[in-house]
């Protein structure tokens, strides 16, 4: 889920001066016996990028492909369970406005980190020194590159087996469905019409969204399915967060505690997401040094 609570500012580009070289360089002195090669310049100063590790590990560890598909795999195994318990149901009380006797059945899915992999977007961040901006964002996924997690499409493919809708309920804008759609079937995963994407914009009638919250279009999906899981990497893929505040946060994890590896089913990305603007008072118009001494603020030292 790439949507932050506010754009943010492209960082502006440095001026490059070019200095004047002389037409013919002068020649190099003859090197005798006790000359030592001159030393080899220092690289350039890369400053630190609070992103290293994160994206790195989500590239190249095992350990990062083993989780995912760990998730999948357990998730899999419970599929029949939810089937056969007609009152089953991954959407919780508030976001269920219908009984759910006789629908279909369907899994709710988040695109970004949950079926997709962006680390290579989140790498050319690193490697540039910017932060996500929209620009750069809706042309990555023009791009329609990003790979599926390890395990998702077998996950997927198996729900499909059994006749249950994969919906993709996505912050990514409305107008980047068809390049999202083309991405998904690219890699591998069922798409049953166009109607499975529930974008960032999607009207939903009698509900009013509450920035990216998603509320109202599990709210949407719950008309029509029953819905048996549900997936993200954030806790909003799951249920609304009013309070995006540690306190806030930590009351609903316990409020539905039981529902993780049963009903909802938590991807793992350290790269972006609520719980880190929850430490800056998710206020991105700050600059990005502030926001990272607000970060550094709240690491536990176990003084």
């Amino acid at each position: 889920m790439q949507t932050r609570a506010l754009p943010l500012t492209v960082l502006a580009c440095a001026l490059t001066l070019s200095a004047c070289k002389p037409a013919t360089p002068p020649a190099a002195p003859a090197a005798s016996a006790d000359t030592k090669p001159a030393p080899a310049a220092a690289p350039a100063a890369t400053s630190a990028d609070d992103n290293l590790n994160a994206v790195l590990w989500m590239q190249r560890s095992v350990e990062y492909r083993a989780t995912t598909e760990t998730v999948y795999r357990a998730a899999a195994d419970k599929l029949d369970t939810a089937l056969k318990q007609p009152n089953w149901d991954a959407l919780v009380p508030d976001e269920r406005g219908n009984p759910v006797k006789g629908l279909k059945p369907a899994v709710i899915m988040d695109v970004d980190e949950t079926v997709l992999d962006n680390s290579p977007y989140q790498a050319r961040l690193v490697r540039d020194g910017k932060e996500y901006d929209e620009v750069t964002w809706d042309a990555w996924v023009a791009e329609k590159k990003a790979k599926p997690l390890p395990g998702v499409v077998d996950f997927a493919k198996a729900a499909q087996a059994k006749g249950i809708t994969i919906l993709y309920l996505s912050n990514r804008a409305v107008h980047l469905k068809e390049a999202t759609l083309a991405n998904l079937r690219s890699a591998g995963l069922p798409v049953a019409d166009d109607q499975v994407f529930l974008g960032l914009g999607t009207v939903v009638e009698g509900c009013e969204q509450n920035g990216s919250e998603k509320n109202c279009r599990r709210l949407l999906a719950g008309r029509q399915y029953r819905v048996l899981m549900q997936f993200g990497d954030q806790l909003g893929d799951f249920v609304q967060v009013v309070a995006n505040t540690a306190e806030g946060r930590d009351a609903l994890l316990q409020q539905y505690h039981d529902w993780f590896g049963e009903r909802w089913w938590m991807l793992p990305n350290p790269s972006y997401g609520s719980w880190e603007a929850m430490t800056f008072n998710n206020d991105f118009s700050q600059p990005r040094e502030t926001r990272r001494q607000a970060k550094r603020a709240a690491l536990d030292l176990a003084p």
